[in-house]
């Protein structure tokens, strides 16, 4: 999330959310794209509900925090909540850790585990479309299980 124009989207993101009456469910960190999408929705008032793991907290959470934090005990812990508590789920750009977490709940939907809707806003025209199209040549999932 190091590029200005992501910055930028994240801060857009969170104001989306404010403007919609959207509450904010995320990681926990005060860092990053995501500590600036819920540093938008906590100042526009809106509830925001941290879930991070206890030995993330120092890493992720510099200065104060915002809004409501719930420890939770491990990654693993930290997902189920997360995805108990959402309504939907969006993934910004990020690392493995965000990867990872976005194809859980892609697989969860998959599997008929939940029926909430996931969004991966494309930042830049390469990145998540390519990806997808990937995937599905190499017919590891249906077209259909592919929104554009």
């Amino acid at each position: 999330g190091k590029k200005p124009s992501y910055q930028s989207a994240a801060i857009e993101l969170g104001q989306e959310l404010v403007e919609r009456r959207i509450d904010l469910v995320y990681g926990g960190g005060s860092v990053g794209l995501m500590g600036l999408v819920s540093q938008a929705v906590h100042d526009g008032g809106r509830h925001v509900l941290g879930i991070i793991p206890r030995t993330l907290m120092p890493v992720e959470i510099t200065g104060e925090t915002v809004g409501e934090v719930k420890p939770v005990s491990d990654m693993h812990q930290r997902k189920a909540e997360m995805a108990r508590q959402a309504d939907a789920f969006i993934a910004l750009p990020g690392g493995y850790g965000t990867l990872e977490e976005l194809l859980e709940v892609i697989t969860w939907a998959q599997l008929g585990i939940h029926r909430k809707p996931e969004y991966v806003p494309e930042y830049d025209e390469i990145t998540s479309q390519l990806v997808w199209e990937d995937v599905e040549r190499r017919s590891y999932v249906a077209e259909s299980e592919i929104a554009t």
